[in-house]
């Protein structure tokens, strides 16, 4: 991300990750097993000077030139993103064992004396580490280094940019994965929005243009949000960057949630057909597009689906001091250990030399990887379910935009509180935030009424999901007629005096525990064949999930309505959805109390199908 929110899978593609230690052989021996690589004595003043026409000890076999380094500060992180690592963390390296800030300079320097004019601050967070502003200062004293960047999650950005940028940095790189802030809430499992928003509106405050925002597309969770990205070059000097999502240790990768370069770029030229492509800098691991009038652009990195190993300039070098010349192989050597050996800046480049000249062409996992891949889908398409994923129909752009032209970002930020609805004394939440209509949400204050039915056909007194022998089987819905379906269902979750109260307040420790149960809601939704066996995947057309808070009976009611056409009805989708969304409010809640009753899931209605409509009066 990498940095962390970076969509800390930018700590996959911007930056060095967390990884153990190999010291390699003595400072003077390359690596015990692998093939001596031949690499010219140099006098010691001859490495005082800048190679001409680029030093050889940072050219590969294949004729790739190394000028551009990342340096990760550290490897700890203020979030917890759950492409980039566990919730629970990852195990750090002893302090004793990471570079210090003077190691990091020699080696910079170095690197620097022999053709790198780039040089990228990464982490983890490289903003936690106390002296990021000096060792920025320390690189701007750099002869021949033309541009420092940092890949940062944004959190400490607003603090600390005025002073990075008096010290000398160039660039920024900020991950943002969302633009919905409980969304951003789920994904960093923190809290943190509106400052990343705040850090965003500063660096653009600042003059820096482009100000690159790198988001980790992944299926399922925020591919929905491209076009509302987009928009905000509109009116802002932005490079909004998405990343293909890449796998890594600890995240649970696979290609289900991979979004294709292809697939991303079809569903925003169908919004923008006028979209054109941006001639590609040498060595650029993007792939640049412009919407003419538009202020800002975007961009892919494609690393999974088009991959650019060819032209691979980057070199990195990780919080403990490894050199790591592929983001994809495993073989690191320890620059830190070869220094506190005493080494030579002549052994010190024959290390780094013989690193350069072991690089391959492709890593052979990336080609592996490449093989099994599915093919693009296309822009309409659906999830590993079936379910067609839904795109938000509230523009976010537009209000980030006026909340960025109005000025700083406020305490609670504008788009935050109309989304969340925070500012209300009672509050309301909805997936449907845009509705002309405000269909009124169950009550349960409401006197209970018998369910009426109607329609041409009776409800059966046969079980349909057994067979004659009563064993279980699947409703064989093939010959079927595709109709619309409509199903709302309900549930009530008894939260108790204080738990209620918390959440009123939106002041449990966990978050916001409507937005939460929300996200829920409708992932339940779609997940619904998953979860129910004998349930046919529906490829719902929409979810809309919504919460009220009651008072009279410290309560949360729940109400989950769901539509699709097909042969099957969505009433278990809905069901489902209510359920889990009234689960998700006891998890974000027992902490306070554990006297907390779920009840009255119910279906309220459903529409469609042969046995005609039901409904709960």
């Amino acid at each position: 991300m990498a940095a962390q929110p970076v969509s800390r899978v930018v700590r996959r593609v911007l930056r060095a990750g967390v990884r153990s230690c190999s010291s390699g052989a003595p400072v003077t021996q390359p690596c015990p097993g692998e093939p001596v690589v031949e690499v010219p004595s140099r006098p010691r003043p001859f490495l005082r000077e800048r190679a001409a026409p680029f030093s050889a000890f940072l050219t590969d076999s294949f004729g790739r030139r190394h000028s551009y380094l990342r340096i990760s500060l550290t490897e700890r992180c203020n979030l917890r993103c759950q492409y980039c690592m566990p919730e629970e963390g990852v195990p750090l390296t002893p302090k004793a064992d990471l570079l210090t800030t003077e190691e990091i300079l020699t080696l910079a320097r170095l690197f620097v004396k022999e053709g790198v004019d780039k040089i990228r601050l990464t982490g983890g967070e490289p903003l936690i580490r106390p002296d990021v502003v000096d060792i920025v200062a320390q690189l701007r004293r750099l002869e021949g280094l033309r541009t420092i960047g940092i890949t940062t999650n944004g959190i400490n950005l607003a603090r600390l940019l005025p002073q990075l940028q008096k010290a000398g940095l160039s660039a920024i790189n900020i991950s943002l994965d969302t633009l919905v802030p409980a969304k951003f809430e789920f994904i960093v499992r923190r809290k943190g929005f509106h400052k990343v928003m705040e850090g965003i509106h500063k660096a653009i405050e600042l003059g820096y243009s482009p100000v690159k925002v790198n988001c980790v597309v992944m299926r399922g969770l925020n591919e929905d949000e491209l076009l509302d990205f987009v928009a905000l070059t509109e009116g802002l000097p932005l490079d909004v960057r998405f990343i293909e999502y890449m796998p890594f240790d600890g995240n649970k990768w696979n290609f289900k949630k991979m979004v294709s370069y292809k697939e991303m770029l079809d569903t925003l030229q169908q919004q923008w057909p006028e979209l054109e492509k941006l001639p590609e800098e040498e060595s650029s691991t993007a792939k640049a597009f412009k919407i003419p009038g538009f202020r800002g652009q975007v961009s892919f990195i494609t690393s999974m689906s088009e991959h650019f190993c060819g032209t691979c300039n980057r070199l990195r070098i990780t919080a403990d001091g490894n050199l790591k010349v592929c983001l994809f192989g495993n073989s690191e050597v320890s620059l830190r250990d070869h220094l506190r050996a005493g080494a030579s800046e002549e052994e010190l480049l024959r290390v780094i030399g013989a690193a350069v000249g072991r690089k391959k062409r492709q890593h052979a996992e990336l080609f592996l990887m490449h093989q099994d891949s599915p093919p693009a889908l296309p822009s309409t398409f659906r999830n590993s379910l079936g379910v067609q994923v839904l795109r938000r129909r509230v523009n976010f752009s537009s209000q980030m935009v006026t909340l960025w032209k109005g000025g700083g970002v406020p305490q609670a930020p504008l788009v935050a509180q109309q989304w969340l609805g925070a500012s209300l004394p009672q509050r309301h939440f909805s997936s449907h935030l845009d509705s002309d209509a405000n269909p009124k949400c169950l009550s349960p204050a409401e006197p209970r009424a018998p369910a009426a039915a109607s329609g041409p056909l009776p409800a059966s007194d046969q079980l349909t999901h057994v067979d004659t022998e009563g064993r279980m089987a699947m409703v064989d819905v093939g010959r079927k007629p595709d109709t619309e379906r409509v199903a709302v269902a309900s549930a009530v979750v008894l939260l108790g005096p204080m738990a209620f109260k918390l959440i009123q307040e939106n002041q449990l420790k966990k978050g916001d525990a409507l937005a939460v149960a929300q996200l829920a809601g409708i992932q339940a939704a779609k997940l619904t064949s998953q979860l129910i066996p004998l349930c046919h995947p529906v490829a719902l057309s929409h979810v809309q999930v919504r919460l009220e808070l009651d008072r009279t009976r410290h309560a949360a009611v729940i109400q989950a309505s769901c539509r699709a056409r097909g042969p099957t009805g969505v009433e278990m989708e809905a069901l489902t959805s209510a359920a889990v969304a009234a689960l998700t409010l006891y998890d974000m809640c027992k902490a306070v109390s554990r006297d907390i009753v779920l009840a009255e899931i119910k279906l309220v209605s459903k529409t469609g199908g042969q046995r005609g409509d039901f409904h709960r009066t």
